[in-house]
């Protein structure tokens, strides 16, 4: 072999080693990336699970959609392989699922503890980054506190439940002239009409009009798969939404403050807290509560009653009670023309309250709770690691068949001689303890005085097949489309 050949050999077998070792170095590092992220460092035992694929974890695998009347897919399997506590991966944050009512209930007890509130860190885009969701001890306390203000037994009473009455009244009337609507599409924009002024009552029609139709753009159609384009779509909807009402918002606020106008709104309420003395508050805040209320209850509220119109045409029997019960309210009311009062609702609805319940049960519109460890916890032999996330799975104790027979049947009767308004172990939609949802008193009286004017004054029927999937929201493929008729006299 030539010198030149002998040159050449060296500098080939010198690149091929030089490869081999950055291959080598880059497989290791790389191996040792993979280890770290399937096994995760931790003080203790952590429970058993799959991180999934870096960076998207099992992502993937949790949004796949699925029955309305199935337990998510992601979760049994994973019960089923690893038992009611597992650990996964999704949209980046580290989750620790429990599925057992006894450990959901340790956490709630816990919270304020070693237990926060939480949200996925990708939800942060949505709700901004020093959202309130995320707030506890006394600024949550006092955050509670001036939301039950409005939302509250008290506040409804005084301040919501005639309009909520009258909007609900003219709202099916409305929609009964037209003959066919989408449910929960029409009861967001319902929520919307008659609370938007309860929170800003001096804006110009324009402007309020301008709102509200923002307001209805904020949906939580966002919340599903990543990998979907319809996601981002919706995604990019929210924030502008966000955006804008902010904008309007804070462009209120300041006139307010410099005009000194008392219009008896939330706004007014804001106000009052940031002038007092030692107020934990500022505009931020403020701000960012106004949007809260403003836009969380349609939401929820609009697909429980969808879904509850959706179990009524299904089961004449259900319906037929309900009909019994609201007519004997009627014969019993002194004045005819009088709207539902609060006594009426809160005493007079038994039946139409396991209904709520009932279809509350099913719908498990909240399919996961979240809430973060601020210090690393032992439970049933296994550690949460502190900055982890728990998400408490509600819907698999509520379709379990050891508490609920035939769990996927609705059937309010199982509701008889319970408590129909609380929380329990085995019972979770609105949440318990000091983060149960301050909207849930809102929620089931909308659900009340909807249901009442529904069944003693229309006739309703799906105007076509709608398939309930869960992403894991329910979701309303095409629609959720009734034709309702003013029942005949």
């Amino acid at each position: 072999m030539s010198r030149e050949g002998i040159e050449r050999h060296r500098e080939m077998s010198f690149l091929w080693t030089v490869a081999f070792g950055i291959f080598t170095f880059l497989f290791v590092r790389i191996s040792r990336w993979l280890y770290r992220w399937s096994n995760p460092k931790c003080n203790g035992k952590l429970p058993p699970g799959s991180m999934g694929f870096p960076i998207i974890g099992e992502t993937v695998d949790f949004f796949k959609p699925y029955g309305f009347n199935e337990i998510s897919p992601f979760v049994k399997k994973r019960m089923l392989r690893y038992g009611p506590l597992f650990r996964t991966n999704i949209l980046g944050s580290n989750l620790i699922f429990s599925t057992d009512p006894e450990v959901n209930f340790e956490i709630f007890r816990q919270e304020n503890k070693s237990f926060v509130f939480s949200i996925l860190e990708s939800s942060n885009t949505v709700f901004g980054k020093d959202n309130l969701f995320l707030e506890h001890g006394n600024i949550h306390r006092q955050i509670k506190q001036i939301t039950l203000h409005l939302l509250g037994s008290d506040g409804l009473k005084r301040r919501i439940i005639d309009d909520m009455d009258k909007a609900t009244r003219e709202h099916l009337r409305s929609k009964a002239s037209e003959g066919t609507y989408d449910v929960k599409d029409a009861v967001a924009s319902l929520i919307i009409s008659y609370m938007t002024p309860k929170m800003i009552s001096d804006l110009k029609p324009e402007t309020q009009k301008k709102l509200m139709k923002i307001y209805k753009n904020f949906n939580f159609d966002w919340f599903k798969s990543i990998f979907n384009i319809s996601t981002w779509k919706a995604l990019y909807k929210v924030l502008m939404a966000r955006r804008d009402a902010v904008k309007v918002i804070q462009d209120v606020l300041k006139k307010r403050k410099a005009t000194r106008g008392k219009y008896g709104d939330f706004v007014d309420t804001m106000i009052e807290e940031l002038e007092k003395d030692g107020s934990i508050f500022n505009d931020d805040y403020a701000i960012g509560l106004i949007f809260l209320v403003s836009v969380v209850p349609q939401e929820a509220t609009s697909t429980s009653i969808s879904l509850i119109m959706k179990h009524l045409s299904e089961n004449p029997k259900v319906l037929a009670e309900l009909k019994r019960e609201h007519e004997t309210i009627l014969q019993n009311r002194e004045d005819k023309k009088s709207g539902v009062s609060w006594d009426e609702y809160r005493n007079k609805m038994t039946f139409t309250n396991m209904v709520i319940n009932e279809s509350l049960r099913l719908g498990n519109t909240a399919p996961v709770l979240f809430r973060k460890a601020v210090n690393d916890v032992e439970i049933n032999g296994y550690t949460i690691p502190a900055g982890w996330t728990v998400a408490v799975a509600p819907p698999v104790v509520h379709c379990d068949p050891q508490v609920y027979e035939n769990p996927f049947e609705f059937n309010p009767w199982r509701w008889a001689g319970k408590d129909v308004r609380g929380g329990s172990k085995t019972f979770v939609v609105f949440g318990v303890g000091v983060r149960q949802c301050a909207g849930a008193e809102f929620a089931r009286l909308q659900m009340a005085i909807f249901i009442h004017y529904l069944v003693t004054n229309y006739d309703f029927s799906l105007a076509r097949e709608c398939e309930v999937i869960r992403t894991p929201i329910p979701n309303f493929s095409n629609g959720l489309c009734f034709n309702i008729s003013k029942s005949p006299e």
